[in-house]
């Protein structure tokens, strides 16, 4: 079976040089197993979108965040240690988030100077249906927040990452962590506390 068509870097099923990664084309990696690219997808993909909607707002493009990170992975070949392959992918989807949200700026600017009447995306019907009021009041609080203080409660309370995996995913010391985690949630309370 070609691995293109199996949705998969490489399985478990394959013996001798194949299993650590040798092949045509692929350099030897003796300590690791190709990547199952389709069971990772199907185990995660939903906890990932969710993850990047708190982020970028916008359920669409949330899935094309994860959809990006998949399609890089699967394109790249990598060989990564099963243990660390959520964190790798879970650091791509927050970069892939960040990238969306500099290219917002950047459009509101742009049309700002334009003086052109920018409308930030909205939420479909079905999509506005399915949030219950209160929900949607935390997400709108959570999305006035400075970025760093909205990935870093995202990591630590949607997650439920402790405060050394959100630092080294960020790349920020573990304080600064603490100090973006009580202010976002100072703020939070703050919005929430005016908009009741």
């Amino acid at each position: 079976m070609d691995q293109a068509s199996s949705g998969a870097l490489g399985t478990p099923w394959q013996t001798g040089s194949q299993a650590s990664g040798a092949g045509p084309g692929r350099p030897a990696a003796p300590e690791a197993e190709w990547l199952d690219v389709a069971a990772l997808y199907r185990e995660h993909h939903a906890d990932l979108v969710r993850l990047a909607l708190l982020l970028v707002g916008d359920r669409g493009c949330a899935e094309d965040v994860v959809q990006d990170v998949f399609t890089r992975l699967c394109a790249r070949n990598r060989v990564l240690q099963q243990e660390s392959t959520l964190a790798y992918v879970r650091t791509a989807v927050v970069n892939g988030c960040r990238s969306v949200l500099r290219r917002r700026a950047l459009a509101r600017r742009v049309a700002t100077t334009r003086t052109a009447p920018w409308r930030d995306t909205q939420d479909s019907a079905e999509h506005a249906a399915l949030l219950a009021e209160d929900r949607r009041q935390v997400l709108a609080a959570l999305a006035g927040l400075p970025s760093r203080r909205r990935e870093v409660l995202v990591l630590r309370y949607y997650l439920n990452l402790p405060v050394a995996e959100v630092a080294a995913m960020l790349g920020i010391s573990q304080g600064s962590v603490k100090s973006a985690t009580a202010r976002g949630l100072e703020a939070l309370g703050r919005r929430l506390g005016e908009e009741r």
